[in-house]
């Protein structure tokens, strides 16, 4: 039995990975890191659900233009860790390459099992005619990405990874250089300067005249959600890993967001009535999720509603000025907007992320605003010769 058996999905199990085909194998691709995190103290389970969906290649729009394999590691007829290859062809056709993804990593701390697993990854991916690999997305770039490298002693916030601190070493040692680290920034009501915002505010103001801040109107969402795709295109077109966003993936983002959005901190931002900017942070439901065990049933329900009351925390997870406009000020007033409104519906903290380490004009926006570094995500590249 060759490794390109393995590749094409014909092999069993080879080096103890095996290629996940069957239903039950899925299951297990799924459940693994619940066993894995178990004594993890600041591991939060997310929703089964939604993991079952990021891996759903007829439920997720995401397939539509791409390609999923996933493996699985046995150790002593144990699972011991996982890894899925990913084709993402819309992005190989906007950047004129042949880059694979991996994704969905994890792993006992088995130096060898994870060169294995990566190995799997790896051929596939040939198989597939890549040259390159990047990862870990999970399984997009609009999902979870990156590896976390420092910040281990604080929860994750929503939809950020949580990994265990050994898994830098085991990917470099699979090959992988680090490509970019991706930063997120914490910011308390307390470490807030707010004469120096108002200040900025008065300037920005005075440079741009005729801003106008609305709240997205989630009884409009389809409206909103095509002018938020607008503008999101615009903005992000030159930064690292972007590729433009389909209209049926940002609507079937926005049937997710608006279950969890919190209207009062989502902004559209206007110039003379045409939309520029957005921001929407989100209410951080970790700190719901952590008291469960990734189920809504039987008694997942009731704690979230319970503890959904008690979230003081948000994560500004999405924001974008269309290139006219950035570099202005625009970004930081949207911060301002939801600091004020924050401190008023009882949000004490939030947290700005990703922002790449490249981007330095982002960087000084967050340390303006009095925001400490937290943690640190890390991408990796590594060349399939």
């Amino acid at each position: 039995m060759t490794d390109s058996n393995l590749a094409n999905g014909e092999g069993k199990v080879i080096n103890g990975v095996s290629f996940v085909t069957e239903k039950k194998e899925r299951k297990e691709f799924l459940n693994f890191p619940y066993h894995h995190y178990d004594s993890d103290t600041h591991w939060v389970p997310p929703l089964y659900m939604d993991q079952k969906k990021l891996i759903d290649t007829d439920k997720n729009p995401f397939y539509n233009n791409a390609e999923i394999a996933m493996f699985l590691a046995e150790n002593n007829g144990v699972t011991a860790g996982r890894i899925a290859a990913i084709v993402d062809h819309r992005f190989n056709e906007y950047h004129n390459t042949k880059t694979g993804f991996f994704g969905f990593f994890e792993c006992t701390e088995n130096p060898q099992l994870a060169r294995w697993l990566f190995k799997a990854a790896e051929d596939w991916l040939n198989s597939k005619g890549m040259n390159r690999v990047w990862g870990p997305a999970n399984p997009s770039m609009m999902d979870e990405i990156g590896t976390l490298v420092d910040g281990f002693d604080a929860y994750p916030s929503l939809l950020m990874p949580y990994n265990k601190p050994y898994y830098d070493r085991l990917i470099r040692e699979a090959g992988y250089d680090k490509q970019i680290d991706l930063l997120a920034f914490n910011l308390n009501q307390d470490m807030v300067d707010i004469d120096r915002l108002q200040r900025a505010e008065k300037i920005v103001r005075h440079r741009i005249p005729g801003l106008k801040f609305r709240n997205v109107n989630l009884k409009k969402m389809d409206r909103e959600i095509d002018i938020i795709r607008n503008i999101f295109n615009r903005a992000w077109s030159d930064n690292w890993g972007f590729i433009p966003l389909t209209e049926e993936e940002f609507e079937d983002l926005g049937k997710d967001l608006k279950l969890i959005v919190d209207e009062d901190i989502a902004f559209i931002v206007e110039k003379d009535g045409e939309p520029i900017g957005f921001s929407i942070s989100l209410p951080d439901y970790n700190q719901v999720f952590q008291h469960m065990d990734g189920t809504l049933f039987p008694t997942g329900i009731f704690k979230l509603l319970y503890y959904r009351r008690h979230i003081d925390h948000v994560r500004t997870a999405l924001m974008g000025i269309i290139p006219e406009y950035q570099g202005k000020g625009v970004d930081a007033l949207l911060h301002r907007r939801t600091i004020e409104v924050g401190r008023e519906k009882g949000y004490y903290s939030s947290e700005l992320s990703w922002i790449l380490e490249s981007n330095t004009q982002m960087i000084r926006v967050a340390e303006r605003l009095g925001a400490e570094r937290e943690k640190t995500y890390r991408m990796y590249t590594k060349s399939l010769g």
